[in-house]
Formats: structure tokens, C-alpha cells, sequence
């Protein structure tokens, strides 16, 4: 392939060089290879699934493979308790192959390899902090992983050259290549992704036999505080299992705080119990403040409260004309209130340019319904 044609439309070339194999055409390995196949990689698809495997190459996120294919990389993206096992027979198939995975869980399979007697040094675990909550192809997106953290386990067996391609694969797709240990990363991940996922899911759980007049009533912190509740339950059952100690000690410390909260609310006018209330909504300030936001940054922004009409192309008009007023958006919220025919898009904008957005958007004829500052 040329030089011209391994360039997407921007002109930039891949790092990545050679075959790139994918095991798993489901949402991440779809995603990958459409990312990659942007960039003019040559993605071959493989799944035990003929289904998924047609539809992923109908949708273009590789080929199927041949006899004589010989990749350079190959990404393993199956359920977690056949990761290992796949692993395994990548390693054995293709001698000259480097073999990364993207499970949520690192060291499970890291352990598993090691006691089967696997020879790993041509295996990096990998994991890209990027997902929907629907999966499948036909939900993959080349941009899932565009300014994601993704997370290469290396040990002290790595070779540079092998870990420089993991690397490639990372930055050819738009992540951000974060280097920790299996240990770290799960430990990590079990805090930010897979505890919430647990408090989401129980939160939303209550909702199912909930009056109908209460639910009415939901509006958007409900809706953010339980968006991940829809997630499959298959996946998530192996997930929360590979990677049960780290999650069930923060779950613990979590009902620990919980009973905390429950007891001065039993007796809200007992002495120090308005305290006990006013350090936990404190805490989760101070922890909201330690998000990364847009670029990884924790800078704070003003919001602003737009009213627009829910009729086609208002959204597009507001983006348009906060560009002429030279406002930048630097993220969106969209709620509606149930039978209402307009709805609310929160605005988040640098503090500089709350005062010229509100007044060049009053003059221009929207309505704001508020301004506040986060």
C-alpha cells in the first residue's frame, strides 16, 4: 500500500505499520477497526460469531481474514472469561505477533496466563477507558476512543519496540496511552468505573416499582446519576467478578459512609448530625472538583441556561450564532421537562465569556433561564 493511500483525510499517516488483526467485532473491536481503517490500516475482523462478523465487515470495520494473513498486532477484544483463552491461542497462531487485549480487567488475565505456563513476553494488556452503553457493530463509532484515556500494562519482560507498537495503536485511534501496572489498574478502575456502575444499577433498580407520578417528576440529575444503569447485565456479571476485591472493599467503605448518613438522618436535630450531612455533600464537592474535564483539564466554567424551542434546527442556530459572538462551547447538557415544548441546554463556557454570550444571545431573541458557575 502506498505512502497516499495509508493517509486519512487529513493527510496524516498511521504509526501503526502491517496487518492488525481483531479478535471480536463486537463495540470495541468494530470501533477500533473503523478507527483504524480511517487511517488506511489494514484491519482483519475474526469473532466466533458469523452474524456479528458479517455485519461488522458490512459496516466496514475490516475484512475477513485469509489464510496467508501475517499481523503485526493483534487486539483481543472478547468477554472477560475467555480473554485469557484467546490470548493464549493468538500467541500460539501467530509466533511473530505482539498480542494486546482491551478487557476492563488486567490482572485476572495476566494471572491466568502466568499459571497455564503461557510465555507472555509478546503479550501487553491494554484497556481503553471508552464504551456505550448499547454494544454490538452496529454501535460501534471510529471516535469512541478520541481523548480517552487507554491504559498499557507493560512488565519487565516487555520489549520497547513491542510496547511502541500497543502505543501506536492507542494514538492511531485518538487515545491517550497511560502506562500503569495490572495492580494499579484495576484498583483504579474498580473506584471509577465499575463501583459506580453497581451504585447506578441500584439507584435505578428502585425506579422499577416506583409510583408512575414520581417518575414523572425525574429530571436531568437523575438521568446523570443513573446513565450507565442500562448497561448489559452479561458483561458486567464477568466484570464485577474478575474483579470482585477491589469492589467489594470500596463497596464496604461506601455503606460505611452510607449507615453514617442513614443515622443522622434519624435524628437530624441530634447534636452533630447537620455536620455529618454537610461533610458529605462537602467530600463530593471536593471529589467532583478532581474530574478531569475537556483536555484532562479541572479548569471551572460558567454554565448558562438556554430555552430553546424543540423545533428542527434551533440547536444548530444557537451553535452557530455563539460562534459569531466568538464563544466557544466547552460542553452541552440537553433536559427536557415532560409535555414541555422547549427544552433546556446548559452551556458550559470560560468564565471570560459568560457576560458576552448572555448579552449577545438576549439580543439575538433567546430566552436564558439562568447562569451559574461550577
Amino acid at each position: 500500500m502506498s505512502d497516499t493511500a495509508r493517509t486519512n483525510g487529513s493527510g496524516i499517516a498511521p504509526r501503526l505499520s502491517g496487518t492488525v488483526r481483531i479478535v471480536g467485532a463486537g463495540l470495541l473491536g468494530a470501533s477500533i477497526g473503523h478507527a483504524l481503517r480511517a487511517k488506511g490500516v489494514d484491519v482483519v475482523l475474526a469473532d466466533t460469531s458469523p452474524a456479528q462478523l458479517r455485519l461488522a465487515i458490512d459496516y466496514g470495520a475490516g475484512r475477513a481474514a485469509r489464510e496467508d494473513d501475517a499481523p503485526a498486532l493483534i487486539v483481543v477484544s472478547v468477554p472477560p472469561d475467555v480473554t485469557a483463552q484467546v490470548i493464549e491461542a493468538e500467541l500460539g497462531r501467530f509466533p511473530d505477533a505482539v498480542v494486546t487485549d482491551v478487557a476492563s480487567v488486567k490482572l485476572e488475565p495476566f494471572r491466568a496466563l502466568k499459571q497455564r505456563g503461557v510465555d507472555i513476553t509478546r503479550y501487553i494488556g491494554s484497556h481503553p477507558l471508552a464504551g456505550r452503553e448499547r454494544g454490538g457493530a452496529i454501535s460501534a463509532r471510529a471516535d469512541l476512543f478520541i481523548g480517552r484515556p487507554w491504559v498499557v500494562c507493560r512488565d519487565e519482560d516487555t520489549r520497547p519496540a513491542d510496547l511502541a507498537l500497543v502505543e501506536a495503536l492507542a494514538l492511531d485511534v485518538g487515545a491517550m496511552p497511560l502506562e500503569m501496572t495490572p495492580e494499579e489498574h484495576d484498583s483504579s478502575v474498580a473506584l471509577t468505573s465499575h463501583v459506580p456502575q453497581v451504585v447506578a444499577s441500584l439507584l435505578a433498580g428502585r425506579f422499577a416499582t416506583a409510583d408512575e407520578g414520581a417518575m414523572r417528576l425525574a429530571g436531568q440529575g437523575v438521568r446523570d446519576t443513573t446513565r450507565i444503569a442500562a448497561s448489559a447485565p452479561e458483561l458486567w456479571v464477568q466484570i464485577l467478578g474478575a474483579n470482585a476485591q477491589p469492589v467489594v472493599e470500596i463497596l464496604d467503605a461506601l455503606a460505611d459512609d452510607l449507615r453514617e448518613v442513614s443515622d443522622a438522618l434519624r435524628a437530624p436535630a441530634a447534636p452533630g448530625a447537620r455536620r455529618v450531612l454537610a461533610e458529605t455533600i462537602r467530600q463530593g464537592n471536593d471529589g467532583v472538583e478532581r474530574l478531569p474535564g475537556k483536555h484532562g483539564q479541572n479548569r471551572k466554567y460558567e454554565q448558562l441556561v438556554v430555552m430553546v424551542d424543540d423545533t428542527a434546527g434551533q440547536l444548530g442556530r444557537l451553535f452557530g450564532e455563539l460562534g459569531e459572538l466568538g464563544v466557544n462551547v466547552e460542553d452541552l447538557r440537553l433536559e427536557h421537562s415532560p409535555g414541555a415544548q422547549f427544552g433546556l441546554a446548559e452551556i458550559s463556557v470560560a468564565p471570560a465569556a459568560l457576560h458576552g454570550a448572555i448579552e449577545g444571545l438576549q439580543e439575538r431573541g433567546w430566552r436564558i433561564a439562568g447562569a451559574t458557575n461550577e
